[in-house]
């Protein structure tokens, strides 16, 4: 495990979290908000143009969007979907990720404020990626489209990718997914041998899905259960995943079956990193360098570069052809 990693598991230990399930929405909805500020107070921002805010019209009512436009534009655009369980988290603690991702791909970045739950619980915030996309795709025309995301946020942009392949008007070069959930029955092996005493907490994932599908019935919906869904005729995928995360196995997972299903694929492991090193890859040098590898990939998926055929999970990339590495069932 990577020292850093291990000293703020060792902090959290002498001063645990309590459960969210204890907490009101808004007081872990602040204390995610007050981590993220913490973290990134002393970290370099990287530069970019233009950013601004504005509001749009969605099904629901009006939601947010944050655009940054890179210094050196190179014609792409990223659609991105924060991540925080669907329920905590904003275009203010993703800021940082954002201008990386900017700066990195030379890329016009819309970053989605999209409504959360349980405000606004499943389909909302998806239906919100959606409408955000479309915007996106419609006021920057011409461009190669990624739609992106981290955690829940990953998770929206595999349903968003499903809506536009079958209904919309989006048409996505590529698809970036960092440690995504995939599975709400949270069964794999990762779920038991990291879901405690590694910064994230699968009870705290468990609340998470119940705040954004309370009903269990649509647990099994494509955009929900993601392993289970047809992932045929999606973009080419990269996907990031992290060693010592309870959703670490739902990354392969997922990685394995859109290969399986004809996608090319590029899985890349943040070894000795927990969830949410986006968020930390201004203070961890570990967690910066998996950032680019992640960057890099979905550089190379823009290019055309060819994809390495998918070995052994988190070993480099995916082969279309090759059947799908027995994993176990993943989670949230």
């Amino acid at each position: 495990m990577d020292r850093f990693i291990r000293a703020l598991i060792h902090w959290q230990a002498v001063e645990p979290q309590a459960p969210a399930r204890t907490l009101t929405v808004d007081q872990v909805r602040r204390r995610y908000a007050e981590g993220a500020a913490n973290t990134h107070r002393d970290a370099a921002t990287a530069p970019v143009g233009a950013v601004t805010d504005q509001q749009i019209d969605g099904s629901g009512g009006s939601f947010g969007v944050r655009t940054y436009r890179p210094v050196a534009d190179r014609g792409r655009l990223v659609t991105y979907l924060h991540g925080g369980g669907w329920t905590v988290g904003d275009v203010d603690t993703h800021d940082v990720v954002c201008r990386r991702i900017a700066a990195f791909l030379g890329a016009v970045v819309v970053s989605v404020d999209y409504r959360r739950a349980p405000e606004h619980p499943y389909p909302g915030p998806l239906q919100d990626g959606i409408v955000a996309a479309e915007w996106a795709a419609g006021t920057f025309p011409g461009r190669a489209h990624v739609i992106a995301g981290d955690s829940a946020g990953a998770a929206l942009a595999v349903g968003i990718a499903l809506h536009q392949r079958d209904h919309g008007s989006a048409d996505f070069s590529a698809q970036m997914l960092v440690y995504p959930p995939a599975d709400p029955d949270m069964k794999s092996p990762s779920m038991r041998a990291y879901g405690s005493g590694y910064l994230t907490d699968v009870d705290d994932l468990r609340w998470y899905y119940e705040q954004y599908v309370p009903d269990p019935l649509h647990w099994s919906d494509p955009a929900i259960d993601l392993l289970r869904g047809d992932l045929s005729g999606l973009p080419p995928t990269v996907v990031g995943t992290a060693e010592f995360d309870p959703l670490h196995d739902d990354g392969v997972e997922l990685a394995a079956r859109l290969a399986a299903a004809g996608v090319a694929v590029e899985h890349l492991e943040g070894s000795g990193l927990v969830h949410g090193y986006l968020l930390l890859a201004g203070v961890v040098p570990a967690a910066a360098e998996a950032t680019t590898a992640v960057l890099d990939a979905l550089e190379r998926t823009l290019t055309g570069a060819a994809a390495l055929p998918h070995a052994a999970p988190g070993s480099g990339t995916s082969d279309p052809t090759a059947p799908a590495p027995p994993v176990a069932t993943p989670s949230a």
